[in-house]
This record gives structure tokens, sequence and C-alpha cells, in this order.
């Protein structure tokens, strides 16, 4: 049995992926870097009770900043999945 809150972070909203959930079924989802995408479906699915039938994870790299000092500093990585469901299925947020 897989413990979704070990997997899944939160549910990522924005412009974008807004925009990919109302045409293609598709959702973002921030998970933690030892997600794998066998792991990613089965929290879903046990989740919100749906059908996933793609997931694609993206390693996303944190951007490179300076800090007050002038000395180099880069921002936090972070482990993404875009969820594809069934033609039909929706994730509810409200």
């Amino acid at each position: 049995m897989i413990q979704a809150d070990t997997i899944i972070k939160h549910l990522r909203l924005t412009e974008k992926s807004n925009k990919l959930s109302a045409n293609y079924g598709q959702y973002t989802f921030e998970v933690y870097p030892t997600a794998t995408k066998h792991t990613v479906r089965a929290a879903v699915e046990q989740t919100f009770k749906v059908t996933v039938t793609r997931v694609n994870i993206i390693n996303v790299k944190g951007k490179p900043k300076r800090s007050r000092r002038g000395q180099p500093i880069h921002g936090s990585d972070s482990k993404r999945a875009i969820v594809t469901l069934k033609q039909g299925d929706k994730i509810e947020l409200l």
C-alpha cells in the first residue's frame, strides 16, 4: 500500500497548468525527489480515484542568484510530474 503523502507534495496551480488541465486533462504535481513514474501513478489513482494514462517527470534546477554579499547561490531544485488522465476523468480542485 502506497502512502500518497510521501510521494505527492502538492498540486501546482499556474496559468500553464490550468490551461493543460482544461484542454488536455493533464495535471501538474510537485513530487518528492525519490518519486518515480510508477509511484506517482499509484498515488494519484489512490488519492483522487481516477485512471491515469501517462506520467511525465521533470527535474527542474534552481535558478542561479546572488546573495546580499554578492556571493553566487542558487534556488532550490524541484521535481514535477505531469499526469494525463483518462478522457472524462477530472480532479476536482474545490
